[in-house]
């Protein structure tokens, strides 16, 4: 059942109602115009082929220096597939994959800022240790205790997700009553929690394709300005995901129009944060919408 509604959102004036940053290592990394995250997979199986990278330092490189090139301002690392039915990967072997690539992309390119999309307290810590800057975490701690206090000891901004379950089993609970006012109760008192805990930075992500059909995501995104309330940054990941192809009977490789259409909408209902695959696109995206509303 879907109900709820947004806000109005038709006047220009409120497309950048909310002035958000984030403070990074002694820099504030103001979000009030519209940044891109891009998406680095170091995973053999993530659901868009050609954005899988290998462990060669020289692949992984070249990956980030063309992101970069083309205006990403931040990198999402990822070791562990998060795709529907996603094979289990052990901490070791996430490790492995991911902290060689963030002493490599560090090394190279001091001053890009790196995410690291995990849900694992352990990796996340030496991540940071290793030179990145944020956590991604799918779970919102839900899926390791020791998350939310490491993030708090370490004193880095966090991205939290909502998804049910887990991904080997979360498309099988979209069952909600009105999943806007669950979403939105689950990040208030995720809010709360972060509060206690000493988490300062916080941006909030509604987690599209993550136990929502594709009903359900374009509900959601449709709503996007419901998020103002909590007050915090919001990112977006629609990025050649199945509410596209799916929905346009296409393939992920196809599904680049599509992303680039919703992009769009979400900008103008508010979205801060787009992690995409495909940087330069997304940066013609933000560059147009800018010129719509300066």
């Amino acid at each position: 059942m879907l109900s709820g509604s947004s806000p109005s959102s038709s006047t220009e004036d409120k497309l950048f109602s909310q002035k958000h940053s984030i403070q990074i290592k002694g820099r504030l990394i103001g979000l009030d115009k519209p940044q891109i995250m891009g998406i680095l997979n170091l995973t053999p199986d993530s659901f868009f082929a050609r954005s899988r990278l290998d462990g060669n330092p020289d692949r992984i490189l070249s990956k980030a220096r063309a992101m970069i090139e083309d205006g990403a301002d931040f990198l999402d690392l990822g070791g562990y597939s998060t795709r529907p039915g996603a094979a289990e990967v052990s901490v070791e072997e996430e490790l492995d994959r991911v902290v060689p690539a963030v002493e490599t992309i560090r090394a190279e390119f001091p001053e890009i800022l790196i995410s690291i999309d995990t849900f694992r307290s352990k990796v996340a810590k030496e991540s940071i240790l290793a030179g990145a800057d944020l956590i991604n975490d799918i779970s919102s701690g839900d899926l390791d205790d020791d998350m939310l206090p490491m993030v708090a000891t370490l004193g880095v901004p966090y991205i939290s997700m909502h998804m049910r379950g887990n991904p080997k089993n979360m498309q099988n609970q979209t069952n909600y009553s009105d999943i806007l006012a669950e979403i939105l109760y689950y990040f208030s008192e995720k809010v709360d929690l972060f509060k206690k805990l000493g988490i300062k930075d916080v941006i909030i992500d509604p987690g599209f394709g993550f136990a929502k059909s594709i009903e359900q995501n374009y509900f959601l995104l449709k709503n996007l300005r419901s998020f103002e309330v909590l007050e915090l940054p919001l990112l977006v990941g629609i990025s050649r995901k199945s509410m596209i192809y799916k929905n346009l009977a296409i393939q992920a490789s196809e599904a680049l129009n599509g992303t680039t259409a919703l992009n769009m909408f979400a900008l103008t209902q508010g979205a801060n944060l787009l992690r995409v695959h495909d940087v330069k696109e997304a940066k013609e995206t933000i560059k147009l919408f800018e010129q719509l509303y300066p």
